[in-house]
C-alpha cells in the first residue's frame, strides 16, 4: 500500500450536527460491540486485476472492514470494492493542494508565514507541501466544486477529508532529526497563516493587526481564529456531502489537543460522519499503551457527536503481539472501529478479525 502523504510516513521508516445524515443511518449506534466498522486506507493499483481485487476485498469483509479509503478515483476499485460489500470513499487532500495548474493560475490563494513567505514559491518542509488559505473564499468554493463533482459520481459513498488543517507549525518529535530542526517553540517559518485577507479578517473580529501583536504566537484569540477557518471549510464542504446524502469523514491529528497545538486543526467541532485520528504512537516516540490513551481523550471530547475509528500505522508495530495490543487497546477504550494504513497483510487480518470477536 502506498501513498503520497510520504512526508510523514518515510520520515517514520526512515526513522462535522445540522444537515448531516443521522449517525444511525450511516455507522449504526456506536455503543454496541456488533456495530464496529473497521477500514483501510489505500491507493489504487492501476495493475490491480477485477479478480484480485475481488479476492482482497472480500478478506478485507471477513476480518471486519467495512469501507475503503481510496486516495484516487477509479471506478474499478470502487466498484470492486462495493461489489464485496464495502463501502468505497475518495479520500481527498484538502489544504495542502500543490497543483501545477492552481499554483500558477492562483499563487495568490497560497498561505503565507509569519516570515511573509508564501507555500506559492517556498514550501516549507518539502516540496509539495504547497498549503491554501481557507480565510479566503474562492478557496472554499474551489473544494466544495471540487467535492462536488467527487460525490457527483454514483459509485462514491462519501468523501474523506486528509490534509485539512494549516501547515505542521510542530512536526511529531520522531521527524525533527529528520529535518535537523529542534521545534521546542513556534518557528515564524513553518507558523500560517499570515497573508492579507487572514489579517484584515481578524482585524474585523478583534480590532488588532495580528503583525501588531508583540508575541503572535502566543495571542489565543489569533489561535481561535485560525481554528475557525478551518472549521468553516469543514463544514461548508460538509453541507455539500449533505445534499447528496453521503458520508464525510477525516483523517485528523491523535488528539484535539495535539491537533490544536501543531496544525490548528479543532477537529472536535466539525459536522462529520466519522473521524479517523491518525494515532501513529511511533511519530510521538509513544509506546503502543498510548493509542488507548490518544482514543479515550478523542472519545471524550467528542461526546457521541460521532464515532472515531482509531487510525492506526501498522510499520510503527514490531510485532503481531504488539499489532493485537494496539487494537485492543483502541477498542477498549471506546474507538468505534480501526483504520489501517500499511500493509494489510493475512497476518494484519487475522489479528483485526480476532481482537474484534475477543474485545468486548
Amino acid at each position: 500500500m502506498t501513498s503520497r502523504r510520504n512526508f510523514l510516513k518515510s520520515g517514520c521508516l526512515a526513522g462535522i450536527a445540522a444537515g448531516i445524515l443521522p449517525l444511525s443511518e450511516v455507522t449504526g449506534a456506536v455503543s454496541e460491540k456488533k456495530s464496529r466498522k473497521h477500514w483501510v486506507w489505500t491507493n489504487p493499483n492501476k495493475e490491480d486485476t477485477l479478480a484480485q481485487l475481488k479476492t482482497r476485498y472480500n478478506s478485507y469483509y471477513k476480518a471486519g472492514i467495512r469501507g475503503i479509503f481510496f486516495e484516487n478515483d477509479s471506478e474499478l476499485h470502487f466498484g470492486a470494492a462495493k461489489s464485496e460489500g464495502l463501502e468505497a470513499h475518495r479520500w481527498m487532500w484538502t489544504m495542502n493542494r500543490g497543483e501545477k495548474s492552481l499554483l500558477a493560475a492562483h499563487p495568490e490563494w497560497y498561505a503565507v508565514n509569519r516570515k511573509g513567505e508564501s507555500c506559492a514559491d517556498k514550501p516549507p518542509y518539502v516540496d509539495y507541501y504547497r498549503w491554501l488559505c481557507p480565510s479566503r473564499e474562492e478557496v472554499k468554493q474551489y473544494l466544495k466544486d471540487d467535492v462536488q463533482s467527487i460525490l457527483s459520481k454514483d459509485y462514491v459513498d462519501g468523501i474523506h477529508l486528509d490534509y485539512v488543517r494549516f501547515c505542521d507549525v510542530v512536526l511529531p518529535v520522531n521527524l525533527w532529526d529528520n529535518y535537523h530542526i529542534e521545534q521546542t517553540r513556534e518557528l515564524p517559518e513553518y507558523d500560517y497563516c499570515y497573508c492579507d485577507v487572514c489579517r484584515e479578517k481578524f482585524k474585523k473580529w478583534r480590532g488588532k493587526d495580528i503583525n501588531d501583536i508583540k508575541y503572535p504566537e502566543a495571542s489565543l484569540s489569533w489561535r481561535l481564529f485560525r481554528y475557525e477557518a478551518i472549521t468553516d471549510i469543514v463544514n461548508e464542504i460538509a453541507g455539500v456531502a449533505s445534499s447528496h446524502k453521503k458520508q464525510i469523514t477525516a483523517a485528523v491529528f491523535p488528539t484535539p489537543e495535539v491537533a490544536r497545538r501543531n496544525v490548528r486543526q479543532d477537529w472536535t467541532k466539525w459536522n462529520l460522519t466519522g473521524v479517523c485520528p491518525m494515532i501513529y504512537h511511533g511519530f510521538y516516540k509513544e509506546d503502543v499503551a498510548w493509542i488507548g490513551d490518544a482514543v479515550a481523550e478523542g472519545v471524550r471530547l467528542l461526546n457521541g457527536k460521532f464515532p472515531l475509528y482509531a487510525g492506526l500505522f501498522i510499520p510503527d508495530f514490531k510485532s503481531k503481539d504488539e499489532v493485537r495490543k494496539g487494537m485492543e487497546y483502541a477498542l477498549r477504550s471506546g474507538a468505534a472501529g480501526i483504520s489501517l494504513f500499511g500493509d494489510v497483510t493475512v497476518e494484519v487480518l487475522e489479528v483485526l478479525a480476532e481482537t474484534t470477536k475477543t474485545v468486548s
